[in-house]
């Protein structure tokens, strides 16, 4: 199972779930539409059935997938991403995209409608822009409560 990083961060509380080597590869088939086990067991190259059978249980119990059966003798079933998997996709999305850039793998983020290649973004709410990543940090949430609400306040 993944490791339990026992930190109060939300990025140690994320990889507690989806931190390991097999369920990041998990969620990436997912978002390409795998949904049958026998369909995830193929595409994770190596992982083994027990592993697979755990790692889409801790999903499910976390409420990243729903299961649907769809044979009782032998029993069968789909996985499928609940909204909250589907919002990891961003997540997968820059994994995808640094990996792309810097590990020149074969796999890109495109866009379904169009299949041109997207990169993954950061946007401020207030300011309706672009932000580049060294303009951007982790802080506690409750640092962001009492910032002013003047856009001219708040950005550059």
């Amino acid at each position: 199972m993944p490791r339990v990083y026992d930190q109060p961060s939300p990025i140690a509380r994320t990889l507690e779930v989806v931190g390991d080597r097999w369920t990041i590869l998990i969620l990436q088939d997912l978002l390409r539409g795998y949904h049958r086990f026998v369909e995830l067991k193929e595409s994770v190259k190596g992982v083994p059935t027990n592993i697979l059978s755990g790692r889409l249980r801790l999903l499910e119990r976390h409420g990243i997938v729903w299961r649907r059966i769809y044979n009782e003798h032998p029993l069968r079933a789909e996985y499928h991403l609940t909204r909250k998997g589907h919002e990891l996709g961003i997540v997968a999305g820059a994994l995808a995209t640094w990996g792309d850039k810097h590990m020149s793998d074969d796999i890109v983020l495109v866009h379904a409608a169009c299949g041109f290649p997207m990169q993954v973004v950061y946007y401020c709410i207030s300011c309706k822009t672009q932000v580049p990543g060294a303009q951007v940090r982790l802080v506690d949430r409750d640092s962001t409560q009492d910032k002013p609400t003047d856009k001219a306040t708040n950005c550059a």
